[in-house]
C-alpha cells in the first residue's frame, strides 16, 4: 500500500471544521505525497486557509540557515504570510482573533535542534492559548521511528534555546505529530489538540522506503544523504571546519584547508570502517562573497537503517581536533534567535560546558560521551504517544 501523508488522508475527508477560519503554519517542503504544495491542495479543495504562517527559512524553504525572515505575500496562494522566525516566534493574540482553527504540516528531519519541531510548539501552545482548536497533519520521520536507534545526549534543562525547547533525546525516532501529543501532556499545554496520522508507514521505514523524491526541507539538506548524516555533522556549526553550506554536498561533506587528510583518513577508517565511507574530495564553498576552494572528504554511510549519526559526528569532532591542535577553533554561530552565537556546542548538543569535555583524553571522553548517548527510558515514556507500529 502506498504511503499517505497526514495532508492526503485529511484531503479524503471533509471536516467539520473545512469553511472556518483557518491559520495555516506550513512552507514548500510541506506537500501531497503527489507533490502539490499542501497549502494550494486545501485551498483548491475549499478549505478556508485564510492566513499563512512560515517558519524559519520562510515560506519557500530558501532562507539561509538562522537568517531573519520578514512577512510577505504567497506568490502560489496570494495570502500573507506571517513570519515565525523574524521578531518572533509565535503568533500574537491580534494575528490570530478572528481565526477558528491552527493548522499545522511542516516536514521534519529528525533531530532536536531543527527548529520546525519548536515553530510546532509555539504554535501549538498558542492554540491553548486563545483558545483555538489545532490539527497537526503528520508525516514520516524520514530517520526512520525505531526507537532502538535514538540517540542522546537529552538536553540539559538549563540550556533552553529555540533549538531545543524541551528534554528530548538528540535523535529522537518520533513523528512530529507524535511529539506534540506528548508535548501537550508533558509540559501541560492542553491544546484542543487533533493529530492526522499518516497510513501504511511503519516504524521501521526510512525514507528510503517511501518510494517518494526526497524534497528539500531547508536550502543545506539537499538529499536524503545530508539528513541521514546530519545529527552529527551538524555540530561542527561550532567550529571552524566547513559543513559545505553553500555546494551541492552540504552535510555530505566537511573540509578545512589545514585537514591533515591522510591522518584523518587513516584513524577513521580504523575506527568506524563498518559504518561509512570517506574519500578526500575538494569543494568550491561560497565564504563571505567569495567562493573558496577547500579539501576535505565526503562522508558516505553503509547502512542507514542502523546508523548512529551522532555518536559518528561526535567521533569525527574528536578526532579532528585532538589531529589539529593548533589550526581547530570553537567559533561563535550568530543566527536570528542566537544573535550571539555563543555556546553553540552545549546548545546542540544539551550538555553544559560541551567544549570543555573535548579536552579530555578520548578514553575519558568515551565513556562520558556513551553514556550521555544512552536513552534507553524514551521508548517507554513516549509508548502512550505512539501512532504507528
Amino acid at each position: 500500500m502506498p504511503l499517505q501523508f497526514g495532508i492526503d488522508v485529511l484531503l479524503q475527508s471533509t471536516p467539520n471544521w473545512k469553511t472556518k477560519s483557518i491559520a495555516f503554519l506550513t512552507n514548500d517542503a510541506a506537500t501531497t505525497s503527489m507533490g502539490e504544495k499542501s497549502r494550494k491542495a486545501l485551498l483548491d479543495q475549499g478549505f478556508n486557509i485564510v492566513k499563512l504562517f512560515s517558519p524559519e527559512h520562510g515560506i519557500y524553504t530558501k532562507g539561509a540557515d538562522g537568517a531573519k525572515m520578514n512577512n510577505e505575500i504567497d506568490v502560489i496562494t496570494g495570502l500573507p504570510v506571517i513570519s515565525l522566525y523574524g521578531e518572533k516566534f509565535a503568533p500574537t493574540e491580534r494575528e490570530l482573533e478572528e481565526i477558528d482553527l491552527l493548522l499545522f504540516d511542516i516536514p521534519d528531519v529528525g533531530v532536536r535542534f531543527y527548529t520546525y519541531l519548536w515553530s510546532m510548539t509555539y504554535w501549538l501552545e498558542a492554540a491553548a492559548k486563545y483558545n483555538k482548536q489545532i490539527i497537526i497533519l503528520d508525516r514520516p520521520n524520514p530517520l526512520g521511528g525505531h526507537l532502538k536507534m535514538t540517540e542522546g545526549p537529552m538536553m540539559n534543562n538549563h540550556l533552553t534555546s529555540f533549538i531545543g525547547r524541551y528534554s528530548i533525546p538528540l535523535k529522537h525516532q518520533c513523528t512530529l505529530g507524535e511529539l506534540a501529543l506528548y508535548f501537550n501532556v508533558k509540559e501541560n499545554i492542553q491544546a484542543n489538540l487533533e493529530v492526522v496520522a499518516c497510513k501504511n508507514w511503519h516504524r521501521a521505514q526510512l525514507f528510503y522506503d517511501w518510494n517518494k523524491p526526497w524534497v528539500p526541507t531547508s536550502p543545506a539538506l539537499q538529499h536524503i544523504e545530508a539528513c541521514i548524516l546530519y545529527p552529527g555533522l551538524c555540530l561542527f556549526e561550532a567550529t571552524n571546519v566547513s559543513v559545505g553550506r553553500g555546494s551541492k554536498l552540504s552535510f555530505e561533506w566537511i573540509g578545512a584547508n589545514w585537514f591533515n587528510l591522510p591522518a584523518i583518513t587513516m584513524i577513521w577508517q580504523t575506527i568506524l570502517i563498518e559504518d561509512i565511507k570517506i574519500e578526500p574530495l575538494k569543494l568550491s564553498i561560497p565564504m563571505d562573497a567569495i567562493t573558496c576552494a577547500i579539501q576535505g572528504i565526503r562522508i558516505k554511510v553503509i547502512d542507514p537503517y542502523h546508523f548512529n549519526a551522532v555518536l559518528n559526528g561526535l567521533l569525527l569532532l574528536k578526532i579532528i581536533k585532538d589531529i589539529h591542535p593548533k589550526d581547530f577553533e570553537w567559533r561563535p554561530y550568530p543566527t536570528n534567535a542566537n544573535p550571539t552565537g555563543k555556546n553553540h556546542l552545549s546548545l546542540l548538543l544539551g550538555i553544559e560546558n560541551a567544549e570543555s569535555l573535548f579536552d579530555l583524553p578520548l578514553k575519558d571522553w568515551l565513556a562520558i560521551m556513551m553514556q550521555s548517548l544512552k536513552v534507553t527510558h524514551w521508548e517507554n515514556e513516549m509508548m502512550p504517544y505512539l501512532l504507528y507500529e
